[in-house]
């Protein structure tokens, strides 16, 4: 009761006082205490041990302030950041927008944060109870982009679980493009290069592409040609979308930036299962978009997900959320005759 008039409370606030506000609470020790890790939710994910395949998506922690405390509330991993080499202000405000009435967000924030610095900071002083990623970014006026990312990967190697290459984001210009053609050979080519000369004859820790909804059957297959060709660790499907689906009630809609939320779930599933039968299943997949109950995580799992994030949903329901869909998933699998989590992979 206490997260539920809490969650209200936050609702009632412009949505980025809200954000600071529960971040604020959360390094105040305030947020819930849940551990999900029964036998059949136990997941393997790129060489990673996960407690359940319930991840927190980026954006919530940009600056890893409280990856613990996430951690604490039941995610089985939590993937803070994006974050840029150096710090940047992000997009005009306002830049993030609620539809309440669609269960949705949209944001144009930009990469706003504080820089690789103050992140190591941050990383350094966590616990580390449990998995933890960094999502990395480039800045919006950098020269050489993909050199951001090699930056990123050589300031924290070491510090954190794994890594995901965000090149899907809508809100800084041209990013996208990293995404197809020669741009994602020199992009994966050079992210390789620096996998290799920092792992040594150590494994590598590892290093997922982040990849837009917005994409066709062409860009799918290319972008899992090249990720098996440059080694990548997995993929996670999806981001925001620029597009407005039909139907959708709030007044922000027509607002620029990334929708998020309930409207994506058709879309993002869509795109996983794509990406699914591309890979052949041989390339581990989060599926991320719309998720809002154990039905929606049970959705993307069984179209090719070996695990799931969420974010926007949080918004709504609070962070109660995560237990209520570990619960569900234990049902599901029941209800279906299924031992455990990894069996329902791809089912649907």
């Amino acid at each position: 009761m206490t997260y539920k008039l809490a969650t209200k409370f936050m609702r009632v606030l412009p949505p980025e006082a809200a954000h600071r506000a529960t971040l604020r609470a959360l390094r105040l020790g305030l947020g819930p205490h849940y551990r999900c890790a029964p036998a059949c939710l136990q997941t393997e994910l790129a060489g990673l041990s996960l407690p359940n395949p319930v991840g927190l998506a980026a954006g919530f922690d940009k600056d890893a302030e409280v990856p613990d405390a996430m951690l604490r509330a039941g995610f089985g991993f939590v993937e803070c950041g994006s974050v840029t080499p150096r710090p940047q202000k992000g997009n005009p405000k306002p830049r993030l927008f609620r539809l309440a009435r669609d269960k949705a967000v949209i944001n144009r924030m930009g990469f706003n944060n504080k820089g690789l610095d103050n992140f190591a900071k941050n990383l350094r002083k966590a616990k580390h109870k449990g998995i933890i990623g960094a999502n990395l970014g480039a800045n919006k006026d950098s020269a050489d982009r993909v050199a951001d990312y090699i930056t990123g990967l050589e300031r924290l190697w070491g510090m954190c679980d794994y890594f995901t290459i965000n090149i899907s984001s809508p809100n800084t210009p041209g990013l996208r493009d990293l995404q197809g053609g020669d741009a994602l050979e020199d992009l994966l080519g050079r992210i390789a290069e620096a996998r290799q000369s920092l792992t040594g004859e150590n494994p590598s820790p590892p290093v997922l592409l982040k990849v837009a909804p917005d994409l066709d059957l062409t860009q799918i297959e290319r972008i899992t040609e090249a990720s098996r060709t440059y080694g990548m660790s997995g993929l996670i499907v999806s981001n925001t979308t620029i597009s407005r689906p039909a139907g959708l009630k709030g007044t922000a809609r027509e607002e620029s930036g990334g929708l998020s939320g309930k409207p994506l779930l058709s879309l993002s599933t869509r795109i996983l299962r794509e990406f699914y039968e591309a890979t052949k299943g041989q390339i581990p997949l989060i599926g991320v978009g719309g998720i809002a109950d154990a039905g929606d995580a049970y959705t993307k799992i069984r179209a090719g997900a070996s695990a799931v994030q969420l974010y926007s949903a949080l918004v709504y329901q609070g962070p109660g959320l995560v237990r209520r869909i570990c619960k569900g998933l234990e049902g599901r699998l029941k209800a279906d005759g299924v031992s455990h989590i990894s069996e329902a992979v791809g089912s649907l």
